[in-house]
């Protein structure tokens, strides 16, 4: 339903480097799919093919990139693995801060995402009323967080506790979704009515959004209902996204961790070959089993 007003401008930040990952056509798809979201990657990978206007890549490579961050920082960012760049997260808003200055909100994440419509989740009146949004409910989610553009967010990380020793550090400390959550959120682990109470009490938890979109399957988080019976398969049509347990509940993304960690190890190249051509589908679905043509079964939407 549109109010009037202008759609937030948003942006996500991602470094990357080494080599682009199998099921980048994948990734693409989703973003083309969202032509009013942008996204910026920092790359050592070269070029994408078939990439569309929304995703811009920054060809750098990964000691120039670690260069900017530790001038921009004050330390000495210079790390071994680039896996530690996922601690750099809180801080890419102000790393990046001239990259983003025309954007409302901007957001880090990962690239083992398939998007559906990301603005039909993030729409304008949910935005209107926080100014950071996680996809989880007790933690600040790493592969997909929003953060309203200003000074006072983009220095926010500022806040983490021993943030400039525990970045300079070679390996990597989880900070986005440990010392940052903190910031939010503390007690965690105790029963959810009285964690809530004590959240409340937070002024930068009541500036955020917790909510859990359930993106993730097969992993810690247990189910909408509460069980641990996962979707095994999600259909992506046209850009949006849905699965074969929750009907025609749609999703802003799914996350695949934990098949690309497990399952995906057994996919060949041979398979991958066909990654470019299935992506320019209009349908099609990802499970354990990889990316395949959509075959819809009896009982699913």
């Amino acid at each position: 339903m549109s109010t009037g007003r202008t759609m937030p401008s948003l942006c996500f930040v991602i470094p990357y480097f080494g080599r682009w990952p199998f099921w980048m056509p994948f990734f693409l798809a989703g973003c083309r799919a969202n032509p009013t979201v942008d996204w910026l990657l920092f790359s050592d990978c070269g070029p994408l093919p078939d990439c569309p206007s929304n995703v811009r890549v920054i060809e750098t490579s990964y000691a120039a990139y670690c260069d900017r961050v530790s001038a921009r920082l004050g330390i000495d960012f210079h790390p071994s693995n680039p896996y530690k760049l996922c601690d750099l997260k809180p801080a890419l808003g102000y790393i990046h801060e001239a990259e983003l200055a025309t954007y409302d909100f901007w957001a880090f994440g990962d690239l083992d995402l398939v998007f559906g419509d990301l603005r039909a989740y993030f729409h304008e009146e949910r935005l209107a009323g926080k100014d950071v949004f996680s996809t989880h409910e007790r933690r600040i989610s790493g592969h997909c967080c929003l953060l309203r553009n200003t000074q006072e967010l983009r220095e926010l990380f500022l806040q983490m506790k021993d943030w400039r020793i525990r970045l300079a550090m070679d390996r990597h400390e989880g900070l986005d979704e440990g010392a940052f959550s903190r910031i939010f959120i503390r007690r965690k682990n105790w029963p959810r009515p009285l964690a809530r109470l004590f959240w409340r009490l937070n002024p930068w938890y009541r500036r955020a959004e917790f909510i859990e979109a359930y993106s993730t399957p097969d992993a810690k988080v247990p189910w909408v209902d509460g069980s641990r019976n996962f979707p095994a398969r999600w259909f992506w049509r046209d850009g949006v996204l849905t699965n074969d347990r929750d009907g025609g509940r749609t999703f802003p993304y799914v996350h695949f961790l934990v098949w690309k960690g497990l399952a995906w190890k057994q996919l060949s190249e041979s398979v991958f070959a066909t990654y470019p051509s299935l992506a320019r589908e209009p349908a099609w679905q990802v499970s354990a089993q990889g990316f395949e043509p959509l075959v819809t079964r009896a009982g699913e939407t």
